[in-house]
């Protein structure tokens, strides 16, 4: 329950879902491909694992940076309009089925810190992985410490709207070149 609202949990498969989408698409820092193993020796090359390319789709951007910029400004009503009925939400917790724009509203009202996009990656099963720097925001609650710091976020758009919404873990920082081993 977000505060009076009630919601439907869904299972674990959505978690996968989640940490699949964090680890798809970021593009920063060292990668390792992973080779599928030959199936003849004598000709056949390893080949790789395909991962999502290209960008992200235009359409879809203007709709994560227009919620985004929205609850920013503490608009929460018009923030909820981003919302596809329903939709599925996680923000660190088991997926929460959004059934109605009260629910939407409740889960944006909710969210203590305004955005700012700062990256947008695409990611598997055409999600977006967004990068959000934290700021306050007019209305309930209260940024804080976290002001400053940086969010993820992987999001389905479809028909202009935002299907999922999966808080996703932050990017690793670079190593400290000055610790030893």
């Amino acid at each position: 329950m977000i505060g009076g609202m009630r919601l439907r949990w869904l299972p674990g498969p959505l978690t996968g879902l989640a940490l699949a989408v964090a680890a798809c698409g970021s593009g920063d820092g060292p990668r390792t491909d992973v080779k599928t193993p030959p199936t003849d020796t004598r000709s056949a090359q390893p080949s790789a694992i395909p991962t999502p390319t290209g960008s992200v789709d235009p359409a879809a951007a203007r709709v994560i940076r227009a919620w985004a910029d929205t609850l920013r400004r503490g608009d929460v009503t018009g923030a909820a309009r981003y919302f596809a009925l329903p939709s599925l939400v996680s923000n660190g917790t088991p997926a929460l089925q959004l059934r109605t724009r009260a629910d939407v509203r409740e889960f944006n009202r909710a969210l203590p810190c305004g955005a700012k996009v700062i990256k947008l990656v695409p990611a598997a099963h055409g999600f977006v992985l967004a990068t959000f720097r934290l700021t306050e925001r007019p209305g309930a609650g209260s940024c804080g410490s976290g002001t400053g710091a940086t969010a993820r976020t992987g999001l389905r758009v479809r028909k202009g709207h935002i299907t999922d919404w999966l808080r996703v873990p932050d990017e690793e920082p670079p190593p400290d070149s000055t610790t030893t081993s």
